[in-house]
C-alpha cells in the first residue's frame, strides 16, 4: 500500500506529549547554510481535508510533502478564522491581545503598524530575501484607510517583505484587484476605484437585485458587487481594466512565485505563499472544474494539490529542493457553506473535512484551530516522521529567530517561542500549552497533557448565520481530555474540577502579561 495510507492510518492513533519547553533570548548573527523557507499558507482547509490526513479528495502532491519530510498531528493555527491567524503567525503575538484584530473588512487600514516585530522582519535580519504572494487580509494604509488609486502603503513593504503581490483581503471581498507593491496592478488613473461596504456606489449590478447574472448563487451576506459572475461583499466602482477574474488565481499566484524564486540573488529567499484555496467564492481554473465529485470545493482542493505540485516541481528544476524548508498548513479549519450556494455539503460524500474532530471555522472546538501541518527539508528532516507535539503558528517568529539567531523584541512578540526542534522533528513533546481563539474573540486554552479548558461564555450554540458549525460555547467552564475524547462530547468539569481550576488560573496568567 501506500505510504501515505499508513501515515494517515498513523494519525488517528496520535496523541499528546508530556514535557514543557522553555524559551530562551537569542542574540548575533549566524548566515552559513541557511536554507530557503517557503511557507504555503492555505485558507479554510480542515485537519481532514488533506488525503494523507485521511482525506477523500487525492492531494498527491501534498502527501508526497508528508512522505518526504514531517507531519504534525497536534498542530494549531491560534484563531478559527483568518485575520487574527494571520496576524499571529506574522507577528508572534495573539491577536486577541489588541481590539480590532478579528476578521477585517476590505478597505480595513493596516493592522500590522511600521516598527512591529515580524517574521518576516526576522528573516531579513537573518540575510533572507522576503516575499509575500496571494491573500493578504491585513489591512493596508494608514488610519484613514487604504488608497486605492494611489500608494497603498503602510502594508506588506513596511513591515519586513522585500516584494508583494496580494489580494488586498478575501476574493469573496470588494476589491477585485491585486496589489503589486505599493499599487493596483493594470489601473487605469481616468477609471478610479470606489469601495464602500456602508451603502451602494456606481452602478455595477449587484447579486440581491440581478440573481440572473451570477455564475454562483449567494446563499447569505454575499449579495452586494458583482464581479465576473460572483457576487461579493461590500460595493465597488470603477477599476474595470484592474479586475481579477477568480479561475486565473492559482496560476497567477505560482506564476509570481517563480519570478521571485528564480531572481538572481545570493541571498536564499523566505516566502510566505498565502493561496486563496479553498476560501470562498470557490471557483477552480476550468481545467480542475468538474473533477472531483465532490463539487466546488473538491475542485479547489485539487487546484491547491497542483499548486503545491508546481511548486515543488520549481524547487527541484532550479536545484533548491534539497535545502529548500517547505512548510504547509492552514489558516483556520472547514467550512461547508460560507455565503455562496456550491453544493459544497450536498456533494460531501464520505469525505469529513474536520476529519476525527468536532466542530469547524469560527468554533472553540478542536477542528477550528487544529490544522495539517507538514514540514519538508531534505537536508535537515528526515523523511516519514511524524509527530505529536503540540505546536502553534505563533511559534514562527521565535523558532526562526532562535535558529538563525537574531534577537527580537519579546516584548510585543511576547507569545512567541522557540520550538524550533519541534519543527524539525527533534522534540516530540513541544509546547507545554496554547490558546485557541474562536468566534466572537472567545478563547480556549489545550495542554500538552491533553487536557482543554473552555470558559463561559454567552456566545450561542451554532454559528449564527449559514455555516452549521457547533462552537462549543457553553454558559459553564467545561474541560475535555483530548486524548480520549477528541470529539469532546465528554465534559469532566464536575469529575475534575483540580484540573478545572489549574487551567482556568494558568489561562488567567497568560491573559495578564
Amino acid at each position: 500500500m501506500k505510504k501515505s495510507y499508513w501515515l494517515g492510518c498513523l494519525i488517528l492513533l496520535a496523541g499528546f506529549g508530556c514535557s514543557q519547553k522553555q524559551v530562551g533570548k537569542t542574540t548575533g548573527g549566524d548566515k552559513q547554510n541557511k536554507p530557503n523557507v517557503l511557507l504555503i499558507y492555505t485558507d479554510d482547509v480542515g485537519y481532514g481535508d488533506i488525503a494523507v490526513y485521511g482525506g477523500k479528495v487525492p492531494t498527491p502532491h501534498i502527501d508526497k510533502l508528508a512522505e518526504d519530510g514531517l507531519l504534525f498531528t497536534n498542530a494549531y493555527a491560534t484563531a478559527a478564522t483568518c485575520t487574527p491567524s494571520r496576524y499571529s503567525l506574522l507577528t508572534g503575538e495573539y491577536a486577541w491581545r489588541a481590539k480590532g484584530r478579528g476578521v477585517a473588512p476590505g478597505d480595513a487600514s493596516a493592522l500590522i503598524k511600521p516598527g512591529m516585530e515580524t517574521l518576516p522582519s526576522v528573516m531579513q535580519s537573518a540575510g533572507y530575501r522576503t516575499a509575500v504572494i496571494g491573500k493578504w487580509h491585513l489591512g493596508l494604509g494608514g488610519e484613514e484607510g487604504p488608497d486605492w488609486n494611489g500608494a497603498l502603503k503602510p502594508g506588506p513593504l513596511e513591515i519586513g517583505f522585500d516584494y508583494s503581490f496580494i489580494i488586498p483581503a478575501t476574493g469573496d471581498r470588494v476589491p477585485t484587484v491585486f496589489v503589486e507593491d505599493h499599487h493596483v496592478v493594470g489601473l487605469d488613473p481616468n477609471d478610479p476605484i470606489e469601495v464602500s461596504y456602508r451603502k451602494k456606489i456606481g452602478d455595477r449590478p449587484t447579486g440581491k437585485e440581478h440573481p440572473e447574472q451570477l455564475k454562483m448563487m449567494w446563499s447569505h451576506g454575499h449579495n452586494h458587487t458583482i464581479v465576473n459572475g460572483v457576487s461579493r461583499i461590500g460595493y465597488m466602482s470603477g477599476g474595470e481594466s484592474a479586475l481579477w477574474r477568480d479561475e486565473d488565481f492559482a496560476q497567477t499566484f505560482v506564476d509570481k512565485a517563480a519570478s521571485f524564486i528564480t531572481e538572481e540573488s545570493e541571498k536564499p529567499f523566505f516566502m510566505y505563499f498565502s493561496t486563496h484555496d479553498i476560501h470562498v467564492p470557490r471557483i477552480a481554473n476550468e481545467q480542475f472544474q468538474g473533477t472531483t465529485g465532490l463539487g466546488p470545493r473538491g475542485d479547489v482542493i485539487a487546484q491547491l494539490d497542483w499548486t503545491v505540485g508546481e511548486l515543488m516541481k520549481l524547487l527541484k528544476a532550479n536545484g533548491m529542493e534539497e535545502n529548500t524548508m517547505v512548510i504547509f498548513s492552514s489558516d483556520n479549519g472547514p467550512v461547508l457553506d460560507d455565503g455562496y450556494e456550491d453544493e459544497a455539503r450536498e456533494k460531501l460524500g464520505d469525505h469529513q473535512p474536520w476529519g476525527t474532530l468536532s466542530g469547524g471555522k469560527y468554533s472553540a472546538l478542536e477542528a477550528g484551530t487544529r490544522v495539517p501541518f507538514i514540514v519538508k527539508w531534505p537536508k535537515g528532516i528526515k523523511a516519514g516522521t511524524i509527530s505529536n507535539a503540540l505546536f502553534s503558528q505563533v511559534d514562527m517568529l521565535g523558532s526562526m529567530a532562535a535558529h538563525f539567531k537574531v534577537a527580537y523584541n519579546q516584548e510585543q512578540a511576547v507569545d512567541t517561542q522557540d520550538a524550533w526542534e519541534s519543527l524539525v522533528g527533534n522534540d516530540q513533546d513541544g509546547r507545554y500549552a496554547l490558546v485557541q481563539e474562536a468566534l466572537f474573540s472567545n478563547l480556549a486554552y489545550v495542554r500538552q497533557d491533553g487536557y482543554k479548558f473552555i470558559p463561559g461564555n454567552k456566545g450561542p450554540k451554532m454559528v449564527p448565520w449559514g455555516p452549521k458549525i457547533e462552537t462549543g460555547f457553553s454558559k459553564e467552564d467545561q474541560l475535555f481530555d483530548l486524548k480520549l475524547d477528541t470529539k469532546e462530547k465528554m465534559d469532566l468539569s464536575k469529575a475534575k474540577p483540580e484540573v478545572l481550576k489549574e487551567m482556568k488560573n494558568e489561562l488567567e496568567s497568560i491573559i495578564g502579561k
